[in-house]
């Protein structure tokens, strides 16, 4: 219960979806502050926690402690659709998703239930060629046996964009700074964000410098990402308000960095 947002963030590296871990992190103050280190048992004080919405709470509770409550993530979704035969291009589509969820939900048994159709979304009812003669659902499900139009709609175009960053290196040292504004990568360790591609002056001239260009896709955005790698004999201090740091290669691990950037660092010689 003592870790640091950093902490948790530098475990994180390389999953993605960095907000939950900084929903995590406050998650676990509040239980910390509130709840004197015991994680709440009531489905009304889980569901006000960051990060934790009303599948997440159903799920802690029928499988943690064992109370019937219903969920409703991507593979139950998937299951209860096909199951009920449910549009979900419906405007109401999550409503009557929640009220057959709701209905299916028994009062025993209820951690086999939510394991048993968690599983069944994750290993028979897939989203291409689900496996309807193994399911166990088969006699009963509405849609067994039936083609799915995949490409009912059409995939949004991921966005571009172009990232500069300036990565000053000094023998075993990186100089590295904290993304405090709100976008993704948020409250992680990167590189100068050199976002105007104009020479900086908070960095002295190198000795010498590379650049290095590359690709990398978040979920929701593709990043053509170009970094400039500064050489320098030792580190030296900078006239900014960023939050910075001179960060030797052996600690990376114990900061939170963007994966790519991460893999830049531990190979740069």
């Amino acid at each position: 219960f003592d870790a640091k947002e950093d902490d948790i963030l530098a475990l994180w590296t390389g999953l993605g979806f960095y907000r939950r871990a900084k929903n995590i992190f406050k998650t676990k103050e509040i239980i910390k502050k509130k709840y004197n280190n015991i994680f709440p048992e009531k489905f009304e004080e889980l569901i006000l926690l960051p990060g934790i919405g009303r599948s997440t709470a159903g799920a802690i509770m029928s499988i943690a402690y064992k109370k019937s409550y219903p969920i409703l993530d991507a593979n139950v979704k998937r299951v209860i659709s096909r199951y009920g035969n449910l549009d979900l291009d419906k405007k109401d589509s999550v409503k009557n998703l929640w009220f057959l969820s709701e209905l299916l939900t028994p009062e025993e048994n209820i951690f086999e239930y939510t394991q048993g159709i968690m599983d069944l979304g994750a290993t028979k009812c897939v989203l291409r060629n689900p496996s309807c003669e193994e399911c166990p659902l088969v006699k009963s499900c509405q849609s067994a046996f039936k083609c799915f139009d995949l490409n009912k709609k059409n995939k949004k175009e991921k966005l571009r964009k172009k990232i500069f960053f300036t990565l000053a290196h000094s023998k075993d040292s990186f100089l590295l700074f904290k993304k405090n504004e709100k976008t993704f990568w948020e409250s992680l360790w990167t590189p100068y964000d050199n976002r105007y591609k104009k020479k900086s002056n908070i960095f002295k001239e190198p000795f010498k410098s590379e650049t290095k260009i590359f690709n990398h896709s978040l979920s929701h955005i593709d990043l053509d990402i170009t970094i400039e790698i500064f050489d320098y004999k030792r580190p030296f201090k900078l006239k900014t308000d960023l939050e910075h740091k001179w960060v030797n290669k052996n600690q990376i691990d114990k900061f939170g960095l963007p994966k790519p950037i991460k893999t830049i660092i531990e190979n740069y010689v």
